[in-house]
């Protein structure tokens, strides 16, 4: 199965939390309260997203975390590589065309060594369209990832017919 870890889910949890602060900041406490994550995650999590560049923080009475760019910048590959290393299935994938040797023991057989690589790129491009502001945002926008952007409503009559007062067809 693949899966994220726990840590990276809040870490996802806590930057929409941010984003949807806009250029407030917010401390760690205050996040810890408002997603529900237990505080000592949440101070480990804005460790991480912070060393990685995706946050910024203040210092003093005001201080707290924001975004260190605009939410519609961050795209989530970013975010889940900071959190949980490069975006990869397979081992041989996870560098891309130049996956260091001997990563695999069957590196010099493997006949979809190659595929990998495909599905790997694919799923990290699929990722990376979508955006900490798509997060945010209701699931409608995803449309552009295949996603239906709503059901679609029934269709109505272009010729209805009209109803006299009595309530008959004429």
């Amino acid at each position: 199965m693949l899966r994220m870890s726990k840590m990276t889910d809040y870490g996802i949890v806590l930057l929409t939390e941010l984003a949807r602060a806009g250029s407030e900041t917010r401390t760690a406490r205050e996040l810890a309260a408002g997603t529900g994550v237990p505080l000592p995650s949440v101070s480990k999590v804005l460790k991480g997203l912070q060393g990685a560049g995706l946050l910024v923080s203040h210092r003093g009475a005001s201080g707290g975390y924001g975004l260190s760019r605009p939410a519609e910048h961050i795209p989530l590959t970013e975010i889940i590589s900071a959190l949980e290393g490069p975006v990869s299935l397979t081992e041989c994938g996870a560098q891309g065309a130049h996956a260091p040797s001997g990563t695999c023991e069957l590196e010099t057989v493997c006949r979809v060594r190659g595929h990998w690589r495909v599905i790997n790129r694919t799923i990290q491009d699929a990722l990376g369209r979508l955006t900490l502001a798509d997060l945010c945002a209701p699931a409608p926008r995803l449309v552009g990832l295949g996603v239906p952007a709503r059901p679609a409503a029934p269709p109505q009559n272009p010729n209805p017919i009209p109803t006299t007062a009595g309530g008959a067809h004429s």
